[in-house]
């Protein structure tokens, strides 16, 4: 399972602890809060030699009572358990291993094939006969089309999976299907990318995306993760021209118990300028700007954000470190249209893909992956905060193949 966030140490000296137990203070108390534990063994050891004469004495008294010198040994090996026992101290900190995340995960699969289970019924329907034929491949052909994974994609998906079943001689339509699985996972592998916090302080981003995409409720989510990550967030409110944005974002900032930055009618870029210096000020992990709904074909708009970007990076040098862009799984192929342009004006380093349940068509990730291949950082199936998940490529495509 991807993890939700790859995180980076803030201290990066790793090997100062070397030096002495002077420099323990600076975040290494681990190991003063280890040295306690090697007293234990200390009373073991006198018992030992307490144990020792015992035998000696016996065998010198009298060479008879061999046996009685075997249970003398005895005791002997006792005490030698007693070192070992100490040992399981340690065993109890590494038992919280991510036991607890399979159920979850489990349920967010079963969300996910609910969520696509139309594409995915439609296609899988193709692999319920008996032969494999030409007639197979072009009803393929037509379930991935409707499926919004566009002509490039489907046209290298139906090749590959060409290919595949030829070197696997594959006679089983459910083992074609299994191959297209792969196919699949393989097309969409560059997409799989966690998103890296704690490398930048503050790590700022900046998202962005259409109107009506989900963009300040995956913003509220995404901050949600990282507060329950212990990260210290602060949200900038930078879009001023929606009713209700920023009371919105308010109520997630509420829910979070995080600070956030925002001034009615002012100029989105000043307030994400504030915004981020006031991170830098409070020594926030992360601040995210959350920008207006711009439609790529506003040309004046779009122009809106460029100017966010460069004030941004006034206020912080290499800022903003993400440019992420929300986009609506329900739109097909504009979605990838809206890829292709908001990656143009802004340099987009990754993308969260919303509402992929109800009468989502999942195939445009494989469009995205063939044409203009984004990470795509989370994937959501609702409005609940557990239906915003890391984005897996096999997982996706056993899902949408299911």
């Amino acid at each position: 399972m991807p993890p939700m966030f790859s995180f980076f140490k803030k201290s990066a000296p790793a090997p100062a602890p070397a030096e002495g137990p002077e420099l323990l203070p600076e975040g290494w108390t681990v190991k003063p809060a280890r040295a306690p534990a090697p007293p234990p063994p200390a009373p073991a050891a006198p018992s030992v030699p307490a144990v020792v004469p015992a035998p000696v004495a016996a065998p010198v008294a009298a060479p008879v009572p061999v046996p009685a010198a075997a249970p003398a040994v005895v005791p002997v090996a006792v005490p030698a358990p007693a070192p070992v026992a100490a040992q399981p101290a340690p065993a109890p900190a590494s038992v919280p291993v991510p036991v607890p995340v399979a159920p979850p995960r489990q349920g967010w699969m079963d969300r996910l094939r609910a969520g696509l289970r139309k594409t995915g019924g439609s296609i899988a329907s193709v692999f319920s006969g008996t032969k494999i034929d030409d007639q197979l491949y072009e009803e393929l052909e037509e379930a991935l089309l409707m499926a919004d994974a566009g002509v490039k994609a489907t046209q290298f998906l139906l090749d590959e999976l060409k290919r595949r079943v030829k070197e696997a001689r594959a006679t089983d339509p459910q083992a074609v299907r299994g191959l297209l699985v792969d196919a699949l996972a393989d097309l969409l592998a560059p997409l799989e990318k966690g998103l890296e916090v704690g490398r930048h302080t503050p790590t700022v981003m900046m998202v962005v995306g259409v109107n009506g995409a989900g963009k300040t409720t995956s913003i509220g989510k995404l901050t949600r993760h990282l507060a329950e990550a212990d990260q210290k967030v602060l949200l900038a409110a930078a879009d001023t021209f929606r009713a209700a944005a920023r009371e919105q974002l308010g109520v997630w900032a509420d829910r979070a118990k995080v600070e956030i930055v925002s001034q009615e009618g002012g100029d989105p870029a000043a307030v994400s300028f504030d915004a981020v210096n006031a991170g830098r000020a409070r020594g926030a992990d992360v601040v995210i700007a959350d920008t207006a709904g711009r439609l790529p074909t506003q040309i004046h708009l779009m122009e809106e954000l460029k100017k966010i970007r460069r004030v941004i990076a006034k206020a912080q040098e290499g800022a903003p470190h993400e440019v992420l862009l929300v986009v609506d799984g329900n739109t097909g192929q504009n979605a990838l249209n809206q890829v292709k342009a908001f990656d143009e004006a802004l340099g987009l380093t990754g993308l969260v893909v919303t509402k992929l349940d109800g009468t989502a068509k999942g195939g445009v990730l494989a469009a995205i992956a063939r044409e203009r291949p984004v990470p795509v950082y989370f994937i959501g199936v609702g409005e609940k905060l557990e239906d915003l998940e890391t984005f897996s490529a096999r997982e996706f495509a056993q899902a949408l193949l299911a």
